[in-house]
């Protein structure tokens, strides 16, 4: 299964990145395939879905999800976040600090879609 793809949601495309289930380290190739992904489109045209349910982090990851989503902000229109607990509560909280950009908590992939789809 490829973690970053497009998915069709009442015919809105969202771009849904998986991080679902992943040790530290398997973080990184999903940064990477999803920056060209995303540098691709024009600006302010995407809405992203991250599904963080059961990722481990750490202070590296922290770093890099902030460059990430840094480099991402001029693509995106909006996002939202599924499975953020715990520690991830915070490095979010300091991603949209340092980012400049709101993402929207959901308990479920299927209400983050929803609301997606009400922001394009």
């Amino acid at each position: 299964m490829d973690r970053v793809r497009f998915i069709n949601h009442k015919g809105i495309e969202i771009l849904l990145l998986d991080f679902s289930g992943c040790q530290a380290m398997e973080i990184f190739p999903i940064f990477n395939s999803a920056k060209s992904m995303i540098s691709s489109r024009p600006h302010s045209s995407l809405l992203t879905l991250a599904d963080v349910t059961g990722t481990q982090v750490n202070d590296t990851i922290s770093q890099q999800v902030r460059s990430f989503t840094i480099h991402n902000k001029p693509y995106v229109k909006a996002s939202a976040v599924v499975g953020v607990e715990g520690i991830k509560k915070v490095i979010l909280g300091k991603v949209e600090i340092a980012s400049k950009r709101e993402f929207r908590e959901f308990d479920t992939l299927e209400q983050a879609k929803d609301w997606l789809v009400e922001q394009k």
